[in-house]
């Protein structure tokens, strides 16, 4: 026969674990907007350089996307951490451990590539400005 503390027990683990599935829900789906908002700012910046004729060079375009995608990735990681939280088994631990490395690799090397363009392109505004020349102009 259930005692009362082990059916309150039980009913507040499932409504912890409820809370849990809907935050992760929440954070997924917060991931999941950045993404597509991310692939409209940087679709929208391709149809403008389409119709200027400036395709020479899309990295401005691949760095935007690159951003949203990063801080996405961010968001995708965490609803992977609150899932741990109540996997039910060791088995699906290691799915989401799998996942989490995936995505945090995704990530390490998304911000990198950011990060040596973005060194890149200041590169060439200073030896642009040292050989009396104007910077060249970013592609927005």
């Amino acid at each position: 026969m259930p005692t009362t503390e082990t059916s309150f027990h039980a009913l507040a683990e499932n409504g912890v674990i409820e809370a849990v599935q809907w935050l992760k829900l929440g954070v997924e789906t917060i991931g999941a907007c950045i993404i597509a908002l991310g692939i409209l700012g940087a679709g929208w910046l391709f149809l403008q350089a389409l119709l200027r004729r400036q395709t020479a060079d899309f990295t401005a375009i691949r760095l935007t996307l690159a951003r949203y995608l990063a801080l996405a990735l961010e968001f995708q990681l965490g609803a992977d951490i609150l899932s741990t939280a109540i996997a039910p088994s060791w088995e699906q631990i290691g799915k989401l451990g799998a996942i989490a490395v995936i995505r945090t690799a995704l990530n390490f090397f998304l911000s990198r590539e950011m990060k040596e363009e973005k060194h890149d392109t200041s590169e060439q505004h200073v030896t642009a400005r040292a050989a009396g020349h104007p910077a060249p102009v970013e592609q927005a």
